[in-house]
């Protein structure tokens, strides 16, 4: 196929992308996190590296993959050779955990043609579809335009008013031990605790045994313990990354005012003390 196509849901499956593959505006993206450059390395055929913790993020911040501004977004992505009609198809090689940040920055800067690909780059060889050695785009800069939707990103100010207020449900996708203070944070230093006020939906619970999402039907079951679909959430967890596969999980089952604590527990728990 070398037509045009467009998205219209935020997760398609590898069987969707391999027969799209060579549709003329599909941009493929790999959202791994700690990854290098490495020809070792192989991925899905014309994927470009998508580097969230030092292009895509604020460097400067003293937290970890910091939402960047709207110029560093828009020159980064067109670095990448994306434009203002591609369709973008975002992966990670854990499956589902690091691409839907991806995902939901795009969207936090105007963007909703992108989708994560369900299962990820081990989805992909489990179906026994081609693979290349990793490497760098060289292609065109692109022509995408970032345009910031404020209400996807909240901040550290925002989430102390809505845990104060109880304006918002705020919900950990955190493991339930890390929740529960039961074992340490892996980061060295950041003491155990969770925000006052808050809930927990680990994130793995909306994956089955294959490493995909779940059904719409099967997530919908899973919030609704939680929320109704006219509660105001945010979503955190360690950093801000899988914040964001609760993000895609809750839109997928129709909730509309959801946003992600970017600074997420690394932040709290260091500017907020026990």
């Amino acid at each position: 196929m070398n037509s045009e196509i467009l998205i219209s849901q935020p997760i398609v499956s590898v069987e969707w992308l391999h027969k799209n593959l060579n549709a003329k505006n599909l941009v493929i993206l790999d959202g791994t996190i700690a990854k290098t450059f490495d020809v070792n390395y192989s991925q899905i055929p014309n994927t470009r590296f998508f580097d969230t913790k030092q292009k895509f993020s604020d460097v400067s911040n003293p937290f970890p993959s910091a939402f960047p501004s709207a110029q560093q977004f828009q020159k980064e992505a067109r670095n990448l050779g994306i434009n203002s009609n591609s369709v973008i198809v975002v992966y990670d090689d854990k499956g589902i955990y690091s691409s839907p940040r991806v995902w939901w920055l795009f969207k936090a800067f105007g963007y909703n043609n992108v989708a994560v690909l369900n299962g990820g780059f081990p989805a992909w060889i489990k179906a026994e579809y081609p693979t290349e050695p990793m490497q760098n785009y060289s292609g065109k800069a692109g022509d995408f335009v970032a345009k910031l939707q404020p209400k996807f990103m909240q901040f550290f100010k925002d989430v102390v008013e809505a845990s104060k207020n109880k304006t918002h449900c705020i919900i950990y996708a955190r493991s339930s031990a890390r929740f529960n203070c039961l074992e340490p944070e892996p980061r060295a230093g950041l003491r155990s605790g969770t925000i006052p006020n808050s809930k927990n939906i680990p994130f793995k619970t909306l994956l089955n045994n294959a490493g995909l999402l779940k059904s719409k039907e099967k997530l919908k079951t899973i919030f609704s313990e939680l929320i109704s679909e006219d509660d105001a959430v945010i979503f955190s967890c360690g950093s801000g990354i899988t914040a964001c596969v609760l993000a895609l999980g809750a839109e997928i089952s129709g909730y509309k005012n959801i946003a992600v604590y970017d600074g997420s527990w690394t932040e709290w728990g260091s500017l907020v003390k026990a």
